[in-house]
């Protein structure tokens, strides 16, 4: 009597009370298994910040012997690139110069040139002071950019690399630049206006300006999260003796509908066209080798190995 009771004391019914546990421990892993990988795929989704409107546009910096490559300094503390809509003013009345320069990112904060938003525009009106130069009052900028200017990207305003003088080595700006202003003169910018075809996939994320200080302007930043509203950048800047250089940067940013992005690659993430062969392949995708669905059930077979051996040792210890 004692020999048979002591295994049932914590396991009532004897083996098939047993075996009863074992496969409760199985179907209650197996639901813990599955819970967890659903709640670990929900993180990453189609509308991640992986997905973009247009992939990055790559494009290093000029150095010397290119065409495009203008100066630097013999100490390495600036270095300056030629730009297409670089004008001097007529007559010359001092050496007062500037910047207007927009930056566009997609998504993710990478530079684009507007590939994704064609017939689209940025209009930054300027003062009368600037109204010599051919491309000011107001700027516009069009996209694409690669569409409608010599140089798409003529400035590298963002990022750090320690071999050169400013910014990472990849141009992130299109520019106009203003010399010959007199060096106590005024220089205004409005806010930016976006028109055209896709004028509401873009956000105007903010403005940086460089007041003339003569510190040189700071790349060590990031561009979106540097902008600031309109009222808060300063509107303009006032040159003053021995800083002679001011500039403001339009960052623009990209919103395109979530499922109108590019996956990391450049795969579109738009749903395909449903048909015959794609729904026997959705079907397809859904069983494994034949073992009627594993891929839904990740970790069932381990788990349910793992117990039954359990209840095997049990069974022989409690037999």
């Amino acid at each position: 009597m004692s020999g048979q009771q002591g295994p049932q004391g914590p396991f009532p019914g004897g083996r098939r009370g047993l075996l009863t546990i074992g496969l409760g421990l199985v179907v209650i892993a197996s639901l813990v298994a599955t819970g967890a990988a659903g709640t670990s795929a929900g993180v990453v989704g189609p509308d991640s910040n992986e997905n973009v409107s247009e992939e990055a546009y790559v494009e290093p910096a000029p150095e010397p012997g290119d065409p495009y490559f203008e100066a630097a300094a013999n100490d390495g503390s600036w270095v300056s690139y030629e730009n297409p809509r670089d004008e001097y003013r007529s007559p010359y009345l001092g050496d007062g110069s500037g910047k207007v320069c927009v930056t566009l990112v997609n998504e993710n904060g990478d530079p684009v040139v507007g590939e994704s938003v064609p017939n689209t525009s940025v209009t930054i009106p300027t003062n009368d002071v600037t109204r010599w130069h051919s491309d000011a009052d107001p700027m516009t900028v069009d996209f694409p950019m690669t569409d409608n200017y010599e140089r798409p990207l003529d400035a590298d305003q963002f990022g750090t690399n320690p071999d050169i003088a400013q910014g990472d080595g990849y141009m992130d700006s299109h520019c106009i630049e203003l010399h010959g202003l007199p060096e106590d003169a005024t220089v205004e910018y409005g806010e930016a206006k976006l028109s055209g075809e896709h004028a509401d996939r873009i956000d105007v994320a903010g403005y940086i300006q460089q007041v003339p200080e003569g510190n040189g302007w700071d790349t060590d930043i990031d561009p979106v999260a540097a902008a600031e509203p309109y009222a808060d950048a300063g509107g303009g800047w006032t040159y003053e003796t021995e800083a002679s250089h001011g500039q403001v940067v339009v960052v623009l940013q990209l919103d395109a509908p979530a499922d109108e992005r590019l996956e990391p690659g450049g795969s579109n993430v738009t749903e395909p066209a449903k048909n015959d062969s794609n729904d026997s392949q959705q079907g397809a995708d859904t069983q494994s080798d034949g073992d009627g669905g594993d891929d839904e059930m990740p970790g069932f077979g381990v788990l349910a190995a793992v117990v039954a051996l359990s209840v095997a040792a049990l069974a022989r210890h409690w037999g």
